[in-house]
């Protein structure tokens, strides 16, 4: 628990006071924020403030991990950890920078044409099938090699599964390596896609995905506590994962490090994430819901990225099919937008939204242990 809370606290701090530095020096170099055109009106002022701040909080998890693991060196020998970097840190540090790298590029065109279409609709995807299919194979092919003390391996499992998951495995629906690395890349891109399309407003993505990382946190430090390796720990309801508590000080850190950000880029926006910071935490998200083997849970846990992404495909298909709107404007955002609402209602109402789904989230994984237990 003391790595996590570490981790937790490095990442809030280099990413409050990281990001005004990063406010002056994306200024300076004037990359600002371009506005669509043919967005809600109110968003012109919003033209020129920063963006790609996503770096911050992105840079932020990634030191903040390091920091973790020296607390993790104090730990007693008995304690089940793994001290050294793991191949699941590979996975989910892999995931945010590299989904996030995506981003960056988005956002650098961005800037640089002064105009808000970026990198194009083939190349974001390219990017992201690549980078969910390099991990997704890295996650399923290096099984842990951790023993304790006495030298017998007491955890072989990898980071991914072969099997679908809702809150654990879920042996009847083996779909095997090649079979779990298409879903692992459809997750990746749902879920990148989902915050990419949150990130509409001041705050908005940013808060929701606190909750959803706090969540997993909190999901993954109880599969640490219940874990199948741990010799000490003999009952049958405990949870088959790998490294769970590299998870939990992952995700801890990744949340920590959005609440600094989130000081800055509250209503009204000093700074945006941008494309890096969406799509980086998309990843990380992703790789979350795969790692604790909750990939189904994830469409609830993340239910406001769900909404939002269905808005989207329902007005696509509406106006394609019939010619005519569901909403005033998508994503559902902005048809709130325009239907009167001011920014802050909008973002706050959200959040409660957000706030629903991760507690129904938890409930049903905690539900579920309870069921197991008796």
């Amino acid at each position: 628990m003391r790595a996590v809370i570490v981790a937790i606290g490095v990442a809030f701090i280099i990413s409050l006071f990281g990001t005004p530095i990063a406010i002056k020096v994306f200024t300076r170099l004037k990359a600002g924020q371009p506005i669509r055109a043919e967005g809600p009106a109110m968003h012109q002022g919003k033209k020129g403030t920063p963006t790609m701040g996503g770096v911050v909080f992105i840079l932020a998890t990634v030191i903040a991990y390091v920091a973790g693991h020296l607390a993790l060196t104090t730990l007693p020998d008995q304690q089940i950890a793994q001290v050294e970097p793991t191949i699941t840190a590979l996975v989910l540090l892999g995931l945010m920078v590299f989904s996030g790298a995506v981003g960056f590029i988005d956002d650098f065109l961005k800037v640089r044409k002064r105009h808000s279409g970026g990198l194009n609709k083939r190349g974001k995807l390219a990017g992201q099938i690549l980078v969910g299919a390099v991990f997704g194979i890295v996650a399923l092919y290096f099984p842990s090699t951790m023993t304790d003390v006495s030298g017998k391996a007491t955890n072989t499992e990898t980071v991914a599964s072969t099997t679908l998951s809702f809150i654990r495995d879920i042996p009847a629906l083996e779909i095997g390596k090649i079979g779990s690395v298409i879903v692992i890349i459809m997750v990746v891109m749902a879920a990148t896609n989902g915050v990419n399309l949150t990130d509409g407003l001041d705050g908005l993505a940013t808060g929701a995905s606190v909750m959803v990382l706090a969540a997993y946190a909190l999901i993954a430090f109880w599969q640490y506590r219940h874990w199948c390796a741990d010799p000490n720990y003999t009952e049958s309801y405990c949870y088959t994962v790998r490294d769970p508590l590299e998870i939990a000080l992952i995700a801890g850190a990744a949340a920590g490090a959005c609440v600094g950000f989130l000081w800055w880029n509250t209503s009204p926006a000093r700074i945006f994430m941008g494309d890096t910071g969406a799509l980086g935490l998309g990843g990380l998200i992703a790789g979350m819901a795969m790692s604790t083997r909750t990939i189904l849970l994830l469409l609830i846990l993340g239910g406001l990225f769900v909404i939002i992404t269905m808005s989207v495909v329902i007005q696509i298909i509406s106006f394609r099919t019939t010619g005519k709107r569901v909403f005033r404007m998508s994503p559902l955002q902005h048809h709130f937008e325009l239907a009167g609402w001011s920014e802050v209602n909008i973002v706050v109402r959200f959040w409660i939204i957000a706030g629903i789904g991760v507690a129904i989230a938890l409930g049903l994984f905690y539900s579920e242990f309870l069921a197991a237990v008796s």
